[in-house]
């Protein structure tokens, strides 16, 4: 089965390692996309813009005539007119005609050339309106800006569409990019470029598209550009982000084969198995070595499939953590237990309920208020219920996990030292903690074999234990040498195979009654202890 879900894992951390190369052409184009749209709508701003201003200025100038000039074409109002068309960078000319077109006078005393190329329009806020034409040799188009005075007159300036001509805004585009100015009324005013592509940006050809508009003017802005001629011109971010990918693909590649080296994890859905009520809790008795009662449980769990199929703890508890899925099935765990022992409890005042907690739940205070809520108005005591911390992951020693270690002391339970040895703590480190029990580790139990009179690790744990003034719980006991072994110095609960293993809820509870019966026949733990009397 875990050879199934290495080749499954092994296939998607390949199939992931490829995504950054195959993503390098998407991710481009949404950065072209981005960075162009950006860019073509900074031109069209800066095309309609420069026509407002032109616009603009040539209506403040000619009602500053206006204003400054009694009546027209006289002295004064000539020489009005020269002074702003010296000042301005925009203004060609200025006339005075009726409406019929007849030309009363200008700034340099000849005949206007110019032609209409549509009607006049209004400018929506302004008196003025205006017109495009065709205004003496100019290859650019020009805008009439009119102001009617008195009832049959009219004085009119005269500004180019743009201060650059169409070859120049050619130059300034970008290769097979067009721009084209038009009336709001869809009279086309000037087109650079392809006049055609505006037409085909309904066709299957992407193109990155920009329109603005001249302020209040009746005047509209577009830009277009091919897609694909845009893209081109980032070839060499292209080629570096090719180059990134793959280094990055590299990296996902080795990442995923060493999981799967590493990992024992089955592909799985935990958090569905916590909500469905999968996780089961298993006892697992600790034995008075000296009088063979039972002194109370360690609550271990497996995963019980719906198939039928229990999986140990050592496949998903890593996952758990790593996860965070610990805290949840911790709680489902707790629920659990005080469903299955409360009757027990009662029945064994004594009895010592020990249940894992995980270094997760040390850096968040709300276990303890969890631990309450549970427990508080169970018939469990809370001087029953041991709380179990494994010494492969030391706590840190913040205000957090002290602040849990106290709320859990405060309530009345307490604290043991689970897989003492095994990690890198210390006498000061555990003295810290305020430490009421430590389990040793099997593997300094197994140490103990037939004939053996001297283990010094396995004395020194006890010793430090002592030192301490802790309890001692010895795990994996499995043979009668090792419990007489730790029961002649001084070791007196013990868990292990010796004894039982791990048992459903069913089992534990008639373990437990047979041992508690003061009837009950002498069982093979009591004949242990009694052969090391």
């Amino acid at each position: 089965m875990k050879s199934k879900y290495s080749h499954i894992l092994t296939l998607m951390g390949a199939l992931l390692a490829f995504v950054p190369i195959v993503a390098v052409d998407y991710l481009l184009d949404s950065y072209v996309r981005v960075r162009e749209k950006i860019s073509t709508q900074e031109y069209v701003s800066g095309v309609s813009s420069q026509i407002e201003i032109g616009v603009n200025d040539a209506i403040s100038s000619l009602r500053r005539i206006l204003a400054e000039s009694p009546s027209l074409c006289t002295p004064t109002f000539v020489a009005n007119v020269q002074r702003e068309l010296e000042s301005s960078l925009n203004m060609k000319q200025v006339l005075v005609e009726n409406s019929d077109g007849v030309q009363y006078c200008d700034a340099f005393g000849r005949t206007v050339a110019f032609s209409p190329l549509s009607e006049s329009l209004p400018i929506p806020g302004h008196t003025e309106t205006i017109t495009l034409v065709q205004f003496g040799d100019l290859a650019m188009p020009a805008l009439k800006i009119t102001q009617t005075f008195g009832q049959t007159r009219r004085v009119s300036a005269f500004v180019p569409l743009m201060g650059q001509t169409a070859d120049g805004l050619a130059q300034g585009l970008a290769s097979a990019a067009m721009m084209r100015v038009l009336l709001t009324n869809g009279t086309p005013i000037l087109t650079v470029g392809d006049a055609n592509a505006f037409d085909r940006r309904a066709s299957s050809a992407e193109f990155i598209y920009a329109q603005g508009f001249a302020g209040e003017l009746p005047l509209k802005v577009e830009y277009a550009i091919p897609f694909v001629m845009a893209r081109a011109t980032y070839a060499d971010l292209d080629m570096a982000f090719t180059a990134i990918a793959c280094i990055m693909s590299a990296i996902v590649l080795l990442l995923s084969l060493g999981y799967v080296r590493r990992s024992r994890v089955p592909a799985f859905d935990l958090e569905r198995a916590i909500a469905r009520g999968e996780i089961k809790p298993y006892y697992q008795p600790v034995i008075n070595l000296r009088t063979g009662e039972l002194m109370g449980c360690e609550v271990l769990c497996r995963w019980e499939k719906k198939n039928g199929q229990v999986v140990p703890p050592g496949a998903f508890i890593d996952y758990a953590e790593v996860t965070g899925l610990a805290i949840p099935m911790t709680l489902s765990l707790m629920q659990q237990v005080k469903f299955d022992l409360s009757d027990l409890s009662q029945m064994m005042p004594d009895l010592k309920i020990s249940i894992n907690l995980f270094e997760g739940h040390f850096r968040d205070d709300s276990i303890v208020e969890d631990v309450q809520a549970i427990f508080g108005n169970s018939p469990i005591n809370f001087r029953q219920l041991v709380f179990e911390i494994t010494e492969r992951h030391p706590l840190a020693n913040s205000a957090v996990a002290n602040s849990v270690i106290a709320g859990l002391h405060a309530l009345g339970t307490k604290l043991a030292m689970d897989d003492a040895g095994t990690g890198h703590s210390n006498l000061a480190y555990l003295g810290t903690l305020g430490i009421d029990i430590i389990k040793i580790d099997r593997i300094f139990v197994d140490m103990v074999k037939p004939g053996t009179t001297q283990v010094p690790v396995l004395d020194g744990l006890i010793a430090m234990a002592k030192d301490l003034d802790c309890e001692i719980v010895a795990e994996g006991v499995e043979t009668e040498e090792q419990a007489l072994y730790l029961r002649a110095r001084g070791v007196i609960q013990a868990q292990g195979y010796i004894f039982a293993p791990a048992l459903k809820i069913g089992a534990f509870r008639e373990l437990a009654t047979a041992l508690h019966a003061t009837a009950a026949p002498r069982s093979r733990i009591e004949s242990i202890v009694a052969s090391a009397a």
